[in-house]
């Protein structure tokens, strides 16, 4: 027991959780409104996209990259799609739009992975130009404009719910979405890939000590390249599932998001250099940014302080990360892998 107890002191998902404790009784003694039933179920209808997009963010990070082009392709794999079907007048059901935007993510996933694998310059860089080229595809060639009325089955999705949740005193009501379910499918699948499969531990070689990755018999540039396939699916996913609960694609929506969901990785304990981190501090991570962006408001607060507070979350998990760097004694070993 003791060392045990040893251990989850000396975790850093255990300090994210105390965290999370405190800031959500400090909002439920302010507002008297953080526990309700329609809250917690706006905040956990609140994690689904920055859920998928902080898994695979994590995947990158943790094999020692940083890609900040998951927004820009998510935006343009699902602008596509949803442009492709309000055209052809689509009537089906969303198992299609579904297909069609993992495929293209796939794609769009190994336009990335082909050059981070094949060339020796910096994630951070390569992804920087893709995800312009993402944007600048989706701007020009594609002219995009809001889409003011998805296809019927998309906009069905968004209105799905598991359950709906009520709150005694105001009366409120929430709609926790099918699209949670789709969060936990993901985070279980990516949990097995990590913890059971050559690939998963490939990831975490390869970001621990690329050349030793090598030296221990794993393919460095197929894993590097079918990582990004996976993240370029997961984003795709994520950008759907954003479109359709908004009921409108709006090309602009997810971008920006990149910085964030950076942070409640790097805040949730994965080294910014690669090599360490769980799922579990993923998820406090994104949950501990949600709780500052949604639930801040309870109080009263307004956006610009809101903004502060994720500026200074971000500041924080970086400077975590960096200690956790310092005292490792890796140094300042090529943070732009």
């Amino acid at each position: 027991m003791s060392a045990l107890f040893q251990k989850v002191i000396r975790a850093n998902e255990f300090y994210v959780f105390l965290v999370i404790v405190a800031v959500c009784l400090l909002i439920q003694v302010r507002s008297g409104q953080f526990f309700t039933a329609n809250n917690l179920v706006d905040l956990a209808n609140a994690m689904v996209v920055p859920g998928l997009f902080a898994i695979g963010a994590f995947l990158v990070i943790v094999s020692g990259g940083i890609d900040v082009s998951f927004p820009a392709l998510a935006s343009l794999a699902v602008y596509a799609v949803t442009r492709f079907l309000v055209d052809s007048h689509y009537e089906g059901g969303i198992l299609l739009p579904f297909a069609m935007v993992i495929g293209l993510g796939a794609l769009l996933g190994a336009f990335n992975g082909l050059f981070t694998s094949r060339l020796a310059v910096p994630s951070l860089i390569i992804t920087l130009g893709t995800a312009n080229v993402f944007s600048g595809v989706m701007q020009g060639a594609l002219s995009s404009v809001q889409i003011a009325k998805i296809p019927p089955a998309m906009a069905e999705f968004g209105r799905s719910s598991l359950f709906v949740a009520t709150n005694p005193v105001s009366g409120l009501t929430s709609s926790m979405p099918v699209s949670f379910l789709i969060l936990v499918v993901v985070a279980a699948i990516v949990f097995f890939l990590l913890r059971f499969t050559m690939f998963g531990r490939g990831i975490f070689a390869i970001g621990g000590d690329e050349s030793a990755a090598s030296r221990a018999g794993f393919n460095v540039r197929r894993t590097k390249f079918w990582l990004y396939v996976i993240v370029g699916v997961i984003a795709a996913v994520a950008g759907l599932i954003r479109t359709c609960g908004m009921g409108q694609m709006h090309p602009t929506n997810l971008l920006g998001m990149e910085m964030m969901v950076i942070a409640a990785v790097v805040l949730g304990g994965t080294a910014i250099t690669g090599g360490t981190g769980s799922l579990t501090g993923v998820m406090l991570g994104t949950l501990l940014i949600v709780i500052v962006q949604n639930s801040m408001i309870l109080l009263g607060i307004p956006t610009f302080w809101q903004q502060f507070s994720l500026g200074l979350l971000i500041i924080v998990g970086t400077g975590i990360s960096a200690l956790q760097i310092a005292r490792s004694g890796n140094g300042l070993r090529a943070v732009l892998r």
